[in-house]
This record gives C-alpha cells, sequence and structure tokens, in this order.
C-alpha cells in the first residue's frame, strides 16, 4: 500500500502529540526523514532586480514529498533556461508529524488489529502549516528573464494542494 491521497492531510490542525520527558511513554516514537533536499538553489550572490513569489490563498498543510516535488520542477525549468542567474528559496519547512491508524482488510485481519482502541496512529511524513499569505516559494530574477521565472513557479501549483497566488514587485538596491 502506497501513500493516501494528498486530500487527506490539507486541513490544518493543532498538532497531537505526546513528548515526555520520560522516552518510555513517548506517544511519537521516530520522526521520518525529510525528503527536501536544499532550501536555497542558484545564485545567492548576484543582485536581482525582480521577486516573483508563491504565496498561499488559504491556509493549508503541504507534506514534505509534495514540496520537494514542486522543487524539482521550478528548479528544473529556471536551471535549464537561466542557467545560474536566479535565486530560488523555500521559505516554509514541514514540522508537523503525519500520523495514521494503519487499518488491514481481508480474511484474518480481525485478529492482527485494534480498531479505534490505541488508534494514535505511526509517523508516516511531515507537513508544513502554512497560513493564509505566507511565501512559500521565492525566485529572484532580472527584468528579462521576468517570463521564465513566472511560467516555473506556475509550474509548482498543480503538485501542491490548495490555492495560491503569484505576486511580482520590484527589488530597490
Amino acid at each position: 500500500m502506497g501513500l493516501r491521497k494528498g486530500h487527506c492531510y490539507t486541513r490544518v490542525k493543532r498538532a497531537y502529540v505526546r513528548h515526555s520527558k520520560f522516552r518510555s511513554k513517548d506517544y511519537v516514537k521516530a520522526i521520518p526523514n525529510n525528503k527536501i533536499v536544499r532550501y536555497d538553489m542558484g545564485d545567492t550572490t548576484k543582485k536581482y532586480k525582480k521577486l516573483i513569489t508563491l504565496v498561499a490563498a488559504k491556509p493549508i498543510q503541504l507534506r514534505h514529498n509534495s514540496i520537494e516535488s514542486a522543487r524539482q520542477v521550478v528548479n528544473r525549468q529556471l536551471h535549464i533556461n537561466l542557467g545560474l542567474s536566479y535565486f530560488f528559496k523555500i521559505h516554509i519547512f514541514p514540522h508537523h508529524v503525519l500520523r495514521e491508524n494503519k487499518v488491514l482488510t481481508g480474511a484474518g485481519a480481525d485478529r492482527m488489529q485494534t480498531g479505534m482502541q490505541k488508534a494514535f496512529g505511526k509517523a508516516i511524513g511531515t507537513a508544513a502549516q502554512v497560513k493564509k499569505g505566507k511565501r512559500i516559494f521565492s525566485i529572484y530574477v532580472n527584468n528579462e528573464d521576468l517570463s521564465v521565472a513566472r511560467d516555473a513557479i506556475s509550474r509548482a501549483c498543480p503538485r501542491l494542494a490548495g490555492k495560491f497566488i503569484i505576486k511580482e514587485q520590484d527589488i530597490k538596491v
């Protein structure tokens, strides 16, 4: 069985985790590794004139694997078309632990599971809880590369659950 669909985890909820000063009483035993490889890409030393940002239109929760998928698509488009004349930054970090109470079905499954008794669940991944108006991605480019950056950041939207706004602004030196 693979991952559940992304819409199962898009609602922002308060974290319900039990961290005790006694290790044996912790509910979350281990947190899965973060799949996001890099948070800053491109040339960080240059001065750029334009900034394009992807902003959340509603509060949403984004899983780490969807953020990494969007990052790969945007970075690949920018690198192919612009070389290294851009700076791409991810502003969110997945801290929230996602859990799943796995339920087996089929013959003999009734002896292997507890149902809703002790249904805290095992950690299956992490997610970033994003508030309305929070920046998710930022791309710094020069004026002539604006259309390439706009196209690259719009390709990230289908890979992330929710509604987003693309904002452009000038950078004053």
